[in-house]
């Protein structure tokens, strides 16, 4: 009997050992986290506020909720330093309501901060996100995804950006007028604009003169390289992963991936399975391999992360949600990334692409607003107004019938 003791309590220390051994590296991953903030590029906490609660705060507790990914103990567990928050609204609202909703969801944001002021920070800065870290909050940050929510309009664009928004994902799974989505690449849907309008690049010009992130996820390959042409900031894809893993059209191809070096950009490496393994399951060596081959192309200056919680359906073994984010932190630590690197892949490459846009909006303050808007017979259908588009024609009628009434009063002043 006494040896049967004495063998488990040998097994019961080869096991611990064991555990011991893969255990530095989840060590060194925390401490790593607590000297440089993760941030993350999407997450759709706020869409499921609005579909599980019509965004009525005041019925959901985020420290006991456990019907979503997201969660304030889970982001606490996760050391999620800084987020930014979709404020999404489907393609279905696009030419209706797609900008009131998109409001909503933006203010749902700024309530939830202000719900939650020991937990959330909202941020609109590098310098933000920084400070936000050192008070051991989460930094708060708003992505539009989807440029069906501006309805087309500069105007919006701008006044979102007044409101907090820091990233436009260029389009969500349609095409606006403006520009195309990632859907044309797979023959799903028709190229409209062969990647980008003219009204297109008005936009992007006026996304680097407010200091607005240009999010290329959801985009054709097409706009990939147009914007990287002619974008004076650099870009970022806030949840997507490497094609070359898994060929999946939302994905990015190596040669851009190369591109996004040379601009100084980010690629924030989605956890959607059929992102991941291109099939319904993966595991968090899947995900581990997107990093490793985003930075074997584009060097680690260009890796972040953007789980998409909240978003999606199928998140990979291991990374069910937002809590296990440190578990690819150890693993990249485990395939040898250097400190300097995973660092950078946790939030310095993002701070970095954050502060460069920020330098080139500074670097345009002297420069006016567009006000030019986009043509009316590029956005005409039953649910919008023409006004303003009819002012030059209605001044001409206008002037035309003055002309007119002077010219009949002369001539019956002649007459009489």
């Amino acid at each position: 009997m006494l040896s049967k003791v004495i063998s488990a309590a040998y097994l019961m220390l080869w096991i611990s050992s064991c555990a011991a051994a893969e255990d530095p590296y989840m060590t060194r991953a925390l401490q790593l986290m607590s000297e440089t903030p993760l941030i993350d590029g999407h997450n759709d906490l706020p869409w499921q506020l609005r579909m599980q609660f019509n965004n009525e705060l005041n019925k959901v507790d985020l420290n006991t909720l456990d019907t979503t990914h997201t969660n304030i103990p889970k982001i606490k567990e996760g050391r999620l330093g800084a987020q930014f928050w979709s404020a999404y609204v489907p393609c279905e609202s696009q030419y209706k309501d797609a900008v009131r909703q998109t409001l909503e969801q933006i203010d749902v944001v700024h309530r939830m901060c202000q719900k939650y002021p020991e937990t959330f920070m909202f941020a609109t800065s590098s310098h933000d996100i920084m400070t936000a870290f050192s008070m051991n909050k989460t930094a708060s940050l708003i992505g539009v995804e989807g440029g069906h929510s501006l309805d087309s309009s500069l105007g919006t664009l701008r006044l979102m950006y007044q409101l907090g928004v820091r990233y436009l994902t260029l389009t969500h799974s349609c095409n606006t007028p403006w520009a195309d989505n990632w859907l044309v690449d797979t023959g799903a849907d028709p190229s409209e604009h062969n990647g980008l309008s003219a009204f297109g690049k008005q936009l992007i010009a006026e996304m680097n003169r407010l200091g607005m992130l240009i999010d290329l996820a959801h985009v054709t390959q097409a706009v990939m390289h147009q914007v990287l042409d002619m974008s004076a900031a650099p870009v970022i894809f806030s949840h997507s992963s490497a094609y070359s893993v898994c060929p999946h059209k939302r994905n990015v191809p190596d040669d851009v991936l190369r591109r996004v070096n040379e601009t100084r950009g980010i690629v924030m490496v989605n956890f959607y399975n059929d992102y991941v393994t291109c099939s319904k399951t993966a595991n968090l060596s899947d995900v581990a391999d997107h990093f490793d081959h985003i930075k074997k192309v584009g060097g680690a200056g260009i890796v972040g992360f953007g789980g998409d919680y909240d978003g999606v359906g199928r998140l990979p073994e291991g990374l069910e949600d937002v809590s296990k984010v440190p578990k690819v932190v150890a693993e990249l630590l485990r395939r040898g990334w250097s400190d300097v690197d995973v660092k950078a892949a946790l939030g310095n490459n993002l701070l970095r692409v954050l502060s460069n846009t920020e330098g080139v909006r500074d670097g345009l303050r002297d420069k006016s607003p567009d006000d030019v808007p986009i043509p009316y017979d590029e956005v005409k259908n039953t649910c919008r107004t023409s006004y303003g588009y009819q002012t030059l024609n209605t001044g001409a009628v206008h002037s035309l019938s003055t002309l007119g009434l002077l010219l009949t009063l002369a001539l019956h002043a002649v007459i009489t």
